[in-house]
């Protein structure tokens, strides 16, 4: 057991690309906590998906042993957090895990609005915050101007401002003096046992590891125990470090961060943010504990219906590791059966649908992203709608409301423009504005959540030449303006092109749709009707001519009537055909449809 005074629990929070990483990597490489042949580009970063895109995705802790200039020992216990704004909750758990921050802010770039949103969770959740900027070996960077806006930011010294590479390794060492220095011990507790979860992980022969923080007590190995919020009971098989790989040991105490094995492999059981506490005894969980809540909906299909099976057991087992990811089966009459999904967020639906198909080789289909209404209807019972396809008809609902966001956006003064005009298509209301020292501008803005998922983050970075940065935070749920637009083919409603748009946009996306199916559908040997309905009418239409078939080809010479009364018929037949005609959409067509959506 570590002295309490001798212990300092920190975590970096850093906007993406700020250089969090790399800054992590010199700091176990100084500490001599990895051997420099094990040495590699972020090691904390265990997922080929986070080396690839240069995110955090999984947190990851690890305990790193330095000797201070004043010739004593200390235990920093780092961790590695994501910073993307869908993992925001699970952010504010390991922050409330740890006495201090680094917050790191590129010399190149200053402050971007992940960082104030960040920032905030920090100040939240009563850490210490050492203020740091990064990259100071770059020919691009800024670091008096940087320095000067973050000592802003903080209302401190820009002398205080420390500055390091985490390239070179500069400025590490006088880092980890500062954080000695600044982050204060933990307290002492005489309390039972209890600890908080800020995140875990699953395996095959061992169960759920919870990663935790000990507040009070010692947890050891054959301990039973219990999570506080869902109750369930069990029985530590294994407590240990991390240096970064799990390392085992006798015991965890208060103070420290570390993990411990339940056996537990069960789904939905352990969550962020709940308590591990003995199973004996009146002990209560830690404050602030909350269950995780999707807000973007996608119905994930098996190309071939005999993986089915495979698919659920590959979202059961990725969901003994992430259970903020929800699932349920559906069926769909063109694609077969499926199951509904719920994610944080597009960049947490972009990580679970890419681990599906690199960790368990699947191929899927993936249909467009959507967001949960509150319906009431005219007998003023309330339903949430999380498909368009069950969405009620025009003239159905008394009440629809969605949820909305506030949007924090940072963008050079040139890209004004551009963003109160994007704002405005996407139905934002500016609050307030504000320029920065550098004269980057920050902007304020309420819009519905439908709209930020709209191809909106791309269209910032296409305004503002990717120089732009932006965050949101859920706020409340608003009356809504929108419709359902369907789309019937021969006559035939086809629940997997169903929308629900907003009622200025209705018409507008009802002819792309329209003229995109009459571009990628084939034609049939009858009139093929497409048609966008919406607002009890229709909003778009058009017809796809039938195949002719040359039925006067073995003809010659006579009358003319002959090739007449010919055609004439074929006329009549093909209307028939049209008015029981049913169209089989080949599966190519639906995907192409996604595919054009999601642009």
């Amino acid at each position: 057991m570590e002295p309490f005074s001798n212990i300092r629990n920190f975590s970096i929070i850093a906007h993406v690309d700020h250089g969090k990483s790399t800054l992590a990597d010199r700091m176990l490489e100084r500490t001599g906590t990895i051997e420099a042949r094990k040495m590699r580009d972020q090691v904390l970063d265990k997922m080929d998906l986070e080396r690839e895109r240069g995110i955090t995705i999984k947190m990851q802790p690890a305990k790193m042993k330095y000797r201070g200039k004043d010739g004593t020992e200390y235990v920093l216990n780092l961790i590695d957090t994501p910073g993307h704004i869908d993992f925001a909750y699970e952010v504010s758990r390991s922050l409330s895990a740890v006495e201090g921050v680094l917050l790191l802010v590129d010399s190149t770039q200053g402050i971007q609005a992940q960082t104030l949103t960040t920032l905030q969770m920090a100040k939240a959740a009563g850490c210490v915050v050492i203020p740091v900027i990064s990259k100071i070996d770059s020919p691009a960077a800024r670091p008096d101007d940087v320095s000067l806006e973050l000592a802003e930011l903080l209302s401190v010294d820009p002398d205080s401002v420390l500055a390091v590479s985490g390239r070179t390794g500069e400025g590490v060492e006088a880092l980890l003096e500062e954080v000695i220095a600044k982050v204060p011990a933990p307290r002492p507790s005489e309390g039972g046992p209890r600890a908080l979860i800020f995140d875990f992980s699953y395996s095959t022969h061992r169960g759920i590891t919870v990663f935790m923080r000990v507040f009070d007590g010692v947890f050891k190995k054959g301990d039973v125990l219990r999570f506080a919020a869902a109750g369930e009971r069990f029985t530590a098989l294994e407590t240990g470090i991390f240096m970064p790989d799990e390392l085992a040991t006798e015991s965890l105490s208060a103070g420290e961060i570390g993990y411990l094995v339940t056996g537990v492999k069960q789904a939905g059981v352990v969550n962020v943010g709940d308590t591990v506490i003995a199973n004996a005894g009146s002990t209560t969980g830690l404050e602030g504990f909350e269950r995780p809540r999707p807000v973007v909906w996608a119905s994930v299909y098996p190309e071939s219906q005999d993986d089915l099976t495979e698919l659920r057991q590959s979202l059961e087992r990725l969901r003994l590791s992430d259970s903020s990811l929800t699932f349920e089966e559906e069926s769909s009459g063109m694609l077969g059966r499926g199951f509904r999904c719920g994610f944080l967020g597009m960049l947490h639906l972009e990580i679970i649908i890419e681990r599906l198909k690199r960790e368990f080789d699947l191929e899927l289909i993936v249909t467009i992203p959507t967001i949960a209404y509150v319906v009431t209807d005219k007998r003023g019972k309330r339903e949430t709608v999380y498909t368009p396809s069950k969405f009620p008809a025009f003239g159905e609902t008394e009440k629809i409301e969605e949820p909305w966001v506030k949007v924090v956006l940072i963008t050079p003064p040139d890209s004004l423009s551009n963003m109160i005009q994007l704002f405005h298509d996407h139905e934002g209301n500016v609050l307030e504005t504000e320029t920065h020292l550098d004269g980057r501008i920050e902007l304020a803005v309420e819009m519905p959540l439908r709209e930020l998922m709209r191809g909106f983050f791309d269209k910032v970075k296409n305004a503002s030449s990717g120089y732009a940065s932006l965050s949101y935070e859920f706020l409340d749920e608003r009356p809504a303006d929108v419709v359902k637009l369907e789309i019937f083919v021969a006559e035939e409603p086809v629940p997997a092109f169903a929308r629900v748009v907003s009622r200025r946009r209705v018409v507008e996306e009802g002819d792309r749709m329209v003229e995109k199916l009459h571009e990628i559908l084939p034609r049939q040997m009858f009139v093929l009707k497409i048609q966008a309905h919406a607002l009890g009418r229709i909003v778009a239409s058009r017809s796809i001519s039938a195949l002719r078939k040359d039925v006067t080809g073995y003809l010659y010479g006579g009358d003319i009537t002959r090739k007449m009364k010919l055609l004439e018929k074929q006329k009549k037949g093909k209307k028939r055909r049209g008015e029981h005609a049913k169209m089989d959409i080949p599966q190519d067509v639906f995907m192409k449809m996604v595919q054009d959506s999601e642009r």
